[in-house]
């Protein structure tokens, strides 16, 4: 495998060293990364000889001084850990720096922003690559060729529920803004949407029963399967001891997926430089999925659609 150089943006987030230890797994260099909060320490490490930024204007500065000195200290990929909101900035600061881009979760918010992307793809002739890594979980894969294999055309009937507790600094942070993380099906909920219509099909029609700044719950009617859907940060939702609930039935069958998570950012990163990465369109459905939850209005707990809904007022 060709050794690429790499910047990052985004370095003092949660998912951050996830995207650092992939880029050291895949034995690429680290060379740029900006963050405006200097809360980094994490990058020691790692890649503790990478030039550090907290001001973009420099930061994009020294990435075209790489970029002028040729191929091999130029910036090939630029991973994208800032805020939701700002993804679509910061992939179009990477392709227009002659560079790919690998982005974490969502891409981008709004579908029209995927659509514009492409268009500067073509341009540029850089690609964008999303971190979709459940689709590369080998629960999910079986899940996957299992369901395709019996190629019949009848509705599953989906139950998921996550839960993951957040403290009060969720809702003080950008996270906790709708307008900049997309809420918490946006933010929480876009893997498991991704790989319900990877597997089942696009959503083609979806219904928001309850919505709250740490609680959503639904039912999304995707090509082949019914799902009830329920998303949590709330606490109060789990088993006494519990620290995270993670849960998905499909026709009463519960799959078992709560393993194998450890190295996934580490494969995606592989697949990516080897030429099989996700780009925008394998992101667009689950863009639209949860873009459409966000801007449905909720019509009440009409009937037990989930079982956690009987704890919701």
């Amino acid at each position: 495998m060709k050794t690429n150089n790499f910047a990052l943006i985004g370095a003092g987030g949660y998912i951050a060293p996830k995207h650092l230890k992939a880029i050291k797994d895949n034995d690429q260099n680290l060379l740029a990364i900006l963050d405006p909060n200097d809360s980094v320490g994490i990058i020691d490490s790692f890649f503790p000889d990478a030039s550090f930024f907290i001001e973009y204007e420099r930061f994009d500065r020294h990435c075209e001084k790489l970029r002028r000195e040729g191929d091999e200290k130029r910036i090939h990929y630029v991973s994208i850990c800032s805020p939701n909101y700002l993804h679509d900035a910061h992939i179009r600061f990477a392709l227009r720096a002659d560079a790919h881009a690998i982005c974490e979760k969502p891409l981008v918010l709004n579908p029209w922003n995927a659509d514009a992307l492409k268009s500067l793809e073509a341009e540029t002739g850089k690609g964008v690559y999303a971190i979709l890594q459940l689709r590369l979980h080998p629960s999910i894969i079986e899940l996957k060729n299992k369901i395709d294999i019996a190629k019949k055309k009848v509705k599953h009937d989906i139950v998921l529920t996550y839960i993951t507790p957040r403290g009060k600094w969720y809702h003080y942070s950008w996270k906790g803004d709708k307008l900049k993380s997309g809420g918490i099906a946006t933010n929480i909920g876009i893997h498991f949407f991704d790989m319900l219509t990877w597997i089942f099909g696009e959503a083609k029609q979806s219904t928001l029963h309850y919505y709250s700044n740490d609680r959503a719950a639904g039912l999304m009617e995707l090509e082949n399967a019914n799902v009830q859907w329920f998303l949590s940060l709330d606490n109060k939702d789990l088993k006494s001891g519990s620290t995270t609930f993670r849960s998905i039935t499909i026709d009463g069958e519960e799959i078992e997926f709560s393993e194998g998570f450890k190295d996934l950012h580490s494969l995606s990163y592989k697949e990516i430089l080897e030429g099989r990465g996700f780009g925008i369109d394998e992101a667009k459905a689950s863009i639209l999925a949860v873009h459409e939850i966000r801007i449905s209005k909720p019509i009440g707990l009409k009937g037990d659609y989930h079982p956690l809904l009987k704890n919701l007022k």
